[in-house]
């Protein structure tokens, strides 16, 4: 891979969870049209294929600083109570709008730190949701779990009730590099849970690693990595660190100056490429990599992948709703997003509403464009429909050029494919789709050129 490929992709994409993605959506999503949709899409999609669930539990009882996701810092565990009652009246409120007992075919506890809560809530919590529910025969229920408070206890439940992957997050395996993020994890304890997880049942144990942290080296990276495929992990999620303390407050406490620069940390990247395929693992899409005898790898070579809001998943869910604080909802043709602030979240469950701030109901344009964008996220092609050519001829077409001038990607006039060595630019190829944010960033464009000199003096 030439380096000044890399370094020419080297900006910000999104991640595609979602299209049009989250920054765009509106804070005043009607709550009756919301409920219209949930309904219709509750009706299209239950008894053909199920829906998926997933719980947001946003305590953690430290703060990792590099963290960007929505958590509540305590040690104060009577806080879970609280919370469970909230996020199962909430659960109820759905339940009054759906006709037929829900058939359950994903769910995901996520976070924060979902192992804070003890093993007996966790099975109040999920005992719960299922008490009524039909959980589907394919079904596959997941958690993510911090290595240092995941104990058998926690495993035995869960297992009881179905759960069968866990996701541990390890981010780095270096005492300095875990210092200077504020996340101590021994490998010894990870060891120890992950062996736990197999011992109780469950089949597939993923890890989290990140890379570009504050001082991480190439050294410290394969450190890492040995380290943890030593425990051969069935699959694992390779993220780039997104420095942000503009947004995330927690990242301000981090030196900037100990930050691998861009070219270090496109470096980093390679590497741990390289490293998790000689092991045997493939590069199936955004960040994932896994063994082939692992069901996310099967259903990437039968083009049988899905992408929601949990990432990538081999359930095929047209509906996804999340519960609890700042927790997200996919209709398929609407998006909607909880309160992001605990309190927000707990007033509106006490007023008996639900606790939507914002949201987003497609239009025509955006199902077709969400499509194609899913089909290069996951299949790594799609065909354009010609019925679409005028806007694809405006904004998608010259950017797939681009991309196939750079070998990234092939194109006709009715399918666009990655090439192997796009698969490490697929966001890009993604972004090429994205309609929305072309439209937002030519918009700035546009304006950051009407406030320079010479077009202000008429030039």
């Amino acid at each position: 891979m030439e380096a000044n490929l890399l370094a020419s992709y080297n900006q910000p994409v999104p991640r595609y969870t979602s299209y049009p993605t989250v920054p765009f959506w509106k804070e005043n999503l009607d709550p009756h049209s919301w409920r219209r949709d949930l309904i219709a899409g509750f009706a299209r999609c239950n008894e053909k294929e199920g829906i998926s669930l997933y719980l947001h539990l946003p305590f953690c009882e430290s703060l990792c600083i590099y963290c960007g996701c929505n958590k509540k810092i305590t040690t104060n565990h009577n806080v879970e109570e609280q919370y469970l009652d909230a996020i199962l009246k909430e659960w109820s409120m759905y339940r009054e709008m759906m006709e037929h007992p829900p058939v359950i075919r994903e769910l995901h506890l996520g976070g924060g730190t979902p192992t804070f809560f003890s093993p007996g809530n966790l099975h109040r919590l999920v005992s719960t949701i299922l008490a009524g529910a039909v959980v589907h025969p394919e079904h596959a229920f997941s958690i993510e779990g911090h290595p240092n408070n995941t104990t058998r206890e926690h495993l035995d439940v869960l297992y009881a009730l179905g759960f069968r992957r866990i996701s541990y997050g390890v981010q780095d395996l270096n005492p300095e590099v875990q210092l200077a993020i504020r996340r101590w994890q021994p490998f010894e304890r990870l060891s120890e849970a992950t062996e736990a997880a197999r011992d109780a049942g469950f089949t597939a144990v993923n890890f989290d690693l990140i890379y570009g942290l504050p001082l991480q080296t190439p050294e410290r990276l394969r450190h890492t990595i040995d380290l943890s495929l030593s425990l051969r992990p069935d699959r694992i999620a390779f993220y780039s660190y997104a420095h942000t303390p503009s947004v995330n407050c927690a990242q301000r406490l981090i030196d900037s100056a100990q930050l691998p620069s861009p070219e270090e940390k496109l470096y980093l990247y390679q590497l741990g490429k390289v490293l998790l395929e000689e092991q045997g693992y493939a590069n199936i899409g955004m960040d994932h990599f896994a063994l082939p005898a692992d069901e996310l790898f099967i259903a990437w070579k039968d083009n049988r992948l899905h992408r929601n809001f949990m990432g990538y998943t081999t359930q095929h869910s047209g509906m996804l709703l999340g519960l609890g604080v700042s927790a997200i909802s996919d209709l398929g043709m609407a998006y909607a997003q909880n309160d992001k602030s605990l309190a927000g979240y707990y007033r509106a469950i006490a007023e008996g509403r639900l606790a939507i701030s914002r949201g987003y109901r497609l239009t025509a344009e955006d199902m077709v464009f969400k499509r194609y964008i899913l089909d290069i996220a996951c299949k790594g092609y799609t065909r354009l429909d010609p019925a679409w050519t005028a806007l694809l001829q405006e904004w998608t077409l010259p950017r797939l050029q681009e991309l196939q001038k750079d070998g990234l990607v092939t194109l006709n006039e009715e399918r666009v494919a990655l090439t192997e060595a796009g698969r490490p630019f697929l966001r890009h190829v993604c972004k090429a789709f994205d309609l929305v944010l072309l439209r937002d960033e030519r918009v700035r464009e546009n304006l950051a050129l009407c406030k320079t000199p010479a077009f202000s003096r008429g030039i």
